[in-house]
């Protein structure tokens, strides 16, 4: 990466030059021009002492007073700014015309540290372009970001983990990116931050983006109606909180935090395939029944839960000549040993419309089997001193959000030590007959939570949310 002109002489990293030096032009234009730093201020000594020499050759001082005749240019004010910023021309516009700039031109930064927040900060990029497609945006993302238009300062790839100890290990890389972040928000070039999911680290940046003044909105919001409602005091420095669950609304705002109900994302997808056509598509047989395995996308989670659903495919195909198992496989899991399972690596919602039922992890991935109407049963595994510490902490009685959504059990979940290939496959056996009482029942609260989901457009009622704030 090559640096910024000026990044060298300020001792600036590449990266960090890139948050810093000013890049978005109406920030510029409003601000006025940068005070000089760093090595300049030898080089303006020297001129100090050149301009002294000259005046005792001339024959000693001069009077020093305010110019006789038309000014040349307009006077700028001696007065001293605040650190980062320069002192305002009397040219630059009054505060509300350099609003209304602002509110045609805005200049947001986005936020987003996993592959789930990069698609859907994504979809709220292209919604802000399609309203106003002026607008600056900046990003720590990845390659949906980067495809939806927002210049990528920070890849996400390498932050992303899940867990408490796991956490740890990232630690150190999440401090040096915030010491980016806060050397940008202090260079105040952002009319808006949005913050997509990730709370671990974004409840920090909200921090950063408030102490400079920038309004912060968060989407998709800290799931601390589950593992702890006292923190909620982290969000002060939120001005408007998007949530995608139906519940959380009431939750937030009976404590003090502006939230408002969007609808969840995943209700803006393309519907699925027909099952038939699934089948097709996958190369399986459309007359045969196709059980799904759904591990999710980290490297962690795949390694974790990947052998008992390999496992307990296993015995479920000992059962069930007839049956087809299938995986929604990423380009960089490991799948070792799948045998008679077929790999698909692509878009994970064919799989779920070809499948019968399914083996799921815990989280987003429930609910995209809720909205392709597929039974499933849940599974919850997690580094064993992580478990240990998100079982004391939770407060809620479900783990599943099908099941926390629809206020009932609607799909069996196991946890830890009972993500086991014989417990799981007992489980999803009778799944897979669809006119069994236990997939019955299980369509019939899948409904209930497709319906609680709202409708369609998440990320263009956040997108008018941020337009808002930014002015």
């Amino acid at each position: 990466m090559l640096a910024r002109p000026g990044a060298r002489e300020r001792g600036l990293l590449p990266a960090e030059a890139g948050l810093a030096g000013p890049r978005c032009d109406h920030a510029r234009a409003d601000r006025g021009p940068r005070a000089a730093r760093g090595a300049g201020g030898g080089a303006a000594q020297a001129r100090a002492r050149e301009f002294r020499a000259r005046r005792a050759r001339r024959g000693g001082r001069r009077r020093v007073g305010r110019r006789r005749g038309p000014s040349p240019g307009p006077r700028v004010s001696r007065r001293r700014c605040r650190p980062g910023r320069a002192p305002r021309s009397p040219s630059s516009p009054p505060s509300s015309r350099r609003l209304a700039a602002v509110s045609h031109a805005p200049c947001i930064y986005i936020s987003a540290g996993e592959p789930s927040g990069d698609a859907h900060a994504a979809a709220v990029v292209a919604a802000l372009k399609r309203r106003l497609p002026g607008a600056s945006v900046e990003a720590f993302g990845g390659p949906d970001l980067e495809a939806a238009g927002a210049a990528v300062l920070d890849r996400m790839e390498r932050f992303s983990v899940v867990g408490f100890v796991e956490a740890l290990w990232k630690l150190p890389a999440h401090l040096r990116l915030l010491a980016r972040v806060r050397l940008a928000f202090r260079a105040r070039r952002y009319d808006l931050v949005i913050l997509v999911d990730y709370p671990g680290y974004h409840l920090r940046v909200a921090a950063e983006a408030a102490a400079a003044g920038i309004p912060v909105l968060y989407y998709i919001a800290p799931q601390m109606w589950a593992w702890a409602p006292g923190r909620v005091r982290k969000l002060a420095a939120v001005r408007r909180l998007a949530v995608i669950l139906p519940f959380e609304e009431a939750f937030f705002r009976e404590r003090g935090v502006a939230a408002t109900f969007v609808g969840h994302p995943l209700k803006d997808r393309t519907p699925p395939l027909p099952r038939p056509d699934a089948r097709r598509r996958l190369g399986l047989d459309p007359a045969r029944p196709v059980l799904g395995l759904f591990p999710g996308s980290r490297a962690q989670e795949v390694k974790r839960l990947w052998p008992p659903f390999r496992d307990a495919a296993a015995r479920v195909l000992a059962t069930r000549r007839d049956l087809q198992v299938v995986v929604a496989a990423t380009p960089r899991g490991r799948y070792p040993a799948p045998g008679a399972i077929r790999l698909h690596v692509g878009d994970p919602l064919t799989v779920f419309a070809a499948a019968d039922a399914g083996l799921c992890k815990s989280g987003t991935t429930t609910l995209e089997a809720a909205l392709a109407d597929v039974p499933m049963v849940i599974a919850y595994r997690l580094n064993p001193v992580s478990f240990a510490i998100a079982i004391r902490m939770l407060q809620v009685p479900h783990v599943g959000l099908v099941n926390l959504i629809a206020g009932r059990e609607v799909s069996p979940e196991l946890l830890q030590g009972a993500v086991t290939p014989a417990g799981l496959a007992n489980a999803v056996l009778p799944l897979l007959d669809p006119d069994s009482d236990a997939a019955r029942r299980q369509r019939e609260g899948l409904g209930l939570v497709r319906q609680r989901l709202g409708p369609p457009g998440a990320a263009d009622r956040v997108a008018a949310l941020a337009l808002e704030l930014a002015g």
